[in-house]
């Protein structure tokens, strides 16, 4: 059964595609490229069927990721075919959450900071699709980097590559829980 993951920022030119990028090295290099599929969409449609931002193909090619992307917004009967949500900023996990069918798929919409490594003393959910622990109520937000220039890209990239980890972690114990 194969896990499904889905990244969603606004336009799905900056933070989503790079995040998708990002994660789909980490499931190959982790052997999981079979078992689990990611993909990215935007909560608005405005550049469906675009690629994605010239800056952030830059940032991704110059660390060694694909960067082939074409930009799709994010639908509400995709729900019932994900296994996890994960929103790039709070803004995006409101609005996924209210686009949610059920309370069941609004619980698999997570912001991707929530799995960066805590400080010392905070205790992270370890399961992908677990309710959010304490420490992800501060700002865990990946600031749209859009508007600005190319250290804003590279920043989200950072920001991007800290929670990968911890997510696939998250995402290796559900797909062990799956196949038990």
């Amino acid at each position: 059964m194969t896990y499904r993951v889905c990244f969603v920022c606004t336009g799905n030119i900056c933070r989503s595609p790079m995040a998708e990028s990002v994660f789909r090295a980490r499931v190959a290099e982790a052997g999981l490229d079979g078992l689990v599929e990611v993909d990215s969409a935007g909560t608005d449609g405005w550049h469906e069927g675009d690629g994605a931002d010239p800056r952030t193909v830059a940032v991704l090619e110059e660390n060694g990721y694909d960067s082939t992307h074409t930009a799709r917004q994010f639908r509400s009967s995709w729900f019932s075919r994900l296994d996890l949500v994960i929103a790039l900023d709070s803004g995006h996990l409101r609005t996924l959450r209210r686009l949610a069918p059920t309370e069941q798929d609004a619980a698999k919409v997570r912001l991707l900071r929530s799995y960066a490594r805590p400080s010392p003393g905070h205790h992270p959910s370890r399961s992908a699709s677990h309710a959010p622990s304490a420490w992800d109520e501060g700002d865990l937000d990946v600031p749209d980097p859009y508007y600005g220039d190319v250290d804003g890209f590279e920043a989200c990239l950072e920001m991007v590559e800290a929670a990968s980890a911890g997510l696939l972690a998250a995402v290796c114990e559900d797909v062990e829980g799956l196949a038990a």
